[in-house]
């Protein structure tokens, strides 16, 4: 057995600390990652976050990782922890302050962040904060202000909470408070944590924005919006009924203008769905916001009689969804206003839609377009081209049937 000599404690506490350095010292990079793509998305857009999630899940990790990434100096605020007078302000008394009055002097955390001129304010278990704190905190988080300071544009504010259940003495939010938020709720991926604990965790990059792309991102972001409020005005404003309902993302002018904010900025950095869809949810609340993708996905089907003017040539939508839709679409265009030539067009649509994507979407539309024949119209050869796949499609309807009633 070998003895290790001794060392003297400071230098055994000096090898502790390079250890710790060693654990500490972690990479990243680039890595496909829904949430944070959405989180840094959102603040990149100027829009307050909450994120949600259970007490260990990692928002802060997250977080500190973000403002390294971003370059932003981070700012950690324990609101819990706080008076109401560290975001208010707390009154100073002057010489004569029935001239001049009480000015509302701010914390020393608000002044570094304005000498600054930039940052990443985080505002840490928001959920334990009291009633009375997140008074305090609504100019801050709309205004920017703190007291009589005003923070500077180049600092972004993101807040995180635990869900009350399991938060330490918690609260719901205020509606007002929670109404200003754009709420993601993080959740932990399993491939993430195993390499990240590995060292290597998901880089967070800005969106790259399209600079050809402003102009029609923000014109379609007011139309999608616009039309779809038009249409369901109910969803203007819509406070639940519930109290934890009301402490989450809910509709209202001004939750739709942070809606209308994440449309454009997605749309100019072409963000996928799934990324657009949780910033939606986020701002006006998950029913609200899935109606609004639907409306945004009809808006980008084809005009239908664009592809029945040249079915040769139809541009069809690739999600399976959309192009059944766009199919709907032409059959119904059809049935308002039959006609022999335009019947047959339609078929022409079908067979490129055939040789362009999976034929079992075409089963619906060819039986609707078929029961659209008038006696004198002679089936056109097109049609011989999507028997095999209707047909198919029946019987294997059928075989269900019987699997059924045999069961």
């Amino acid at each position: 057995m070998t003895s290790r000599t001794l060392l003297p404690v400071d230098a055994q506490l000096a090898l502790a600390d390079n250890l710790l350095t060693l654990l500490r010292t972690t990479t990243t990079e680039p890595r496909p990652d829904e949430q944070l793509e959405a989180l840094t998305l959102a603040v990149a857009a100027d829009l307050p976050v909450l994120l949600w999630g259970e007490p260990g899940i990692g928002k802060t990790a997250a977080l500190t990782q973000l403002a390294a990434s971003l370059d932003l100096p981070l700012t950690t605020v324990i609101a819990s922890v706080h008076e109401p007078t560290d975001f208010s302000g707390l009154p100073i008394v002057g010489d004569d302050p029935a001239v001049r009055g009480v000015p509302m002097a701010p914390p020393q955390w608000a002044v570094e962040l304005v000498r600054a001129g930039r940052g990443l304010l985080f505002l840490d278990e928001l959920s334990t904060a009291t009633p009375a704190v997140q008074a305090a905190l609504l100019r801050v988080v709309l205004e920017r202000r703190v007291g009589t300071l005003q923070l500077p544009p180049g600092v972004r504010i993101v807040a995180a909470a635990n869900p009350r259940a399991s938060a330490a003495d918690g609260w719901e939010l205020s509606p007002p408070l929670a109404n200003r938020f754009v709420h993601l709720y993080w959740v932990h991926d399993k491939d993430v944590v195993v390499r990240g604990l590995g060292g290597v965790w998901p880089r967070a990059e800005l969106p790259r924005l399209d600079p050809e792309r402003l102009p029609e991102a923000v014109a379609l972001a007011r139309r999608a919006v616009c039309d779809f409020l038009a249409a369901r005005p109910t969803l203007i404003h819509r406070l639940p009924s519930s109290e934890t309902r009301r402490g989450g993302a809910w509709p209202s002018p001004r939750s739709w203008e942070a809606a209308l904010t994440l449309l454009a900025f997605g749309t100019a950095a072409g963000v996928s769905r799934d990324v657009l869809a949780l910033l939606v949810r986020g701002a006006v609340g998950d029913g609200p916001g899935l109606e609004l993708l639907a409306h945004l996905d009809r808006m980008d089907l084809p005009d239908p009689e664009l592809l029945l003017a040249d079915p040769a040539n139809a541009e069809l939508p690739e999600r399976g969804d959309l192009r059944q839709a766009a199919l709907e679409a032409v059959v119904a265009a059809v049935g308002a206003r039959p006609e022999r030539g335009r019947w047959e067009a339609a078929w022409a649509v079908l067979v490129r839609a055939l040789e362009t994507g999976a034929p079992d979407l075409l089963v619906a539309p060819a039986k609707a377009l078929a029961a659209v024949r008038r006696d004198d119209w002679e089936v056109p050869a097109a049609v011989e081209r999507l028997a095999s796949i209707v047909g198919l499609a029946a019987r294997a309807d059928r075989s269900v049937e019987r699997a059924k009633v045999g069961r």
